[in-house]
């Protein structure tokens, strides 16, 4: 039952994972999208820009991205083999990313003019991102707070992983406990018979000493 119930969570939690590895290639791609964008918008802009490099929320983008994806791998490793260092760092890494979460949402509801700290986008594409965001933000809202769910469910799966522990294998006969391999080692039969050394020859020896006894008469 045990192996059962350690299974069902292995598999939940992969998948739960894979929720995180997917959000983080879309913002992998989504900041190369932007990036590009930046580029050809340099490259046609008749000004010459001093500073050509994408701002910094642009990397910040693709940053988060590369983090949730190496979270993702560790994650499966953790589920894989159930060990408990790599649950302990994959909830560690989990954590983190609630705190990141809980501060960048904290300093929008404080900092009214959270917008102004982001630098000047002269492509556009970051301002059509925000405008999107604005106009479909109760969509928005439930697919971050199903974000924030599914790292929490992650947690949940993992904490519950770690209480079940590894799954063992025994290398030999020594280390199974006797009383759950009745089948193997049962102290109540005892065999009927003797065993030792065969005797040969003794049914012959027999016949051949009646008939000398008869002979003799």
């Amino acid at each position: 039952m045990g192996s059962v119930v350690r299974s069902c969570t292995q598999s939940f939690l992969k998948l739960a994972n894979s929720v995180i590895g997917m959000v983080g290639l879309a913002m992998i791609f989504y900041g190369l999208w932007l990036i590009r964008a930046w580029n050809i918008h340099m490259d046609d802009s008749p000004f010459d820009f001093p500073d050509s490099l994408a701002p910094w929320f642009i990397y910040a983008f693709l940053g988060t991205g590369v983090i949730l994806c190496v979270i993702t791998c560790s994650g499966h490793l953790a589920a894989a083999t159930a060990n408990g260092f790599c649950l302990y760092l994959y909830m560690l890494f989990i954590f983190l990313i609630f705190l990141a979460e809980a501060a960048v949402t904290f300093d929008i509801f404080v900092n009214h003019n959270w917008e102004e700290d982001f630098p000047d986008d002269p492509s556009g594409s970051f301002d059509k991102f925000k405008d999107f965001i604005r106009s479909n933000f109760s969509i928005c809202k439930w697919i971050g707070l199903s974000i924030v769910s599914v790292q929490g469910l992650c947690m949940l799966l993992a904490l519950i992983l770690k209480a079940l522990g590894p799954q063992r294998y025994y290398d030999s006969d020594d280390e199974i406990d006797p009383t759950r391999l009745p089948l193997l080692q049962n102290n109540g039969y005892r065999p009927s018979y003797a065993i030792g050394d065969p005797v040969y020859g003794t049914q012959s020896n027999g016949w051949r000493a009646r008939a000398t006894d008869h002979a003799s008469k």
